[in-house]
């Protein structure tokens, strides 16, 4: 179910989203939703990045899955 929100944009992002909208045959809203949907998924990349170096430099540890499946009583 889509739930409305209320966004402010300057006027040259609006008009440049009308131009795009209106040549691709589509509406602001679905141009919207795909450009967060993409920029969402740069964010995932950022994180696991960050996390990856995290890693690397030993701030945080990996806990083996075998130990988090025994810990939470799972049988594999």
């Amino acid at each position: 179910m889509k739930h409305a929100i209320n966004i402010r944009l300057e006027r040259e992002v609006i008009d440049e989203l009308d131009i795009y909208a209106k040549e691709l045959d589509r509406t602001r809203t679905s141009l919207i939703e795909k450009s967060i949907e993409l920029y969402f998924d740069k964010l995932d990349e950022m994180i696991a990045d960050r996390r990856i170096d995290s890693l690397k430099s030993g701030k945080t540890t990996a806990i083996p899955l075998e130990e988090v499946f025994a810990k939470a009583g799972i049988g594999v």
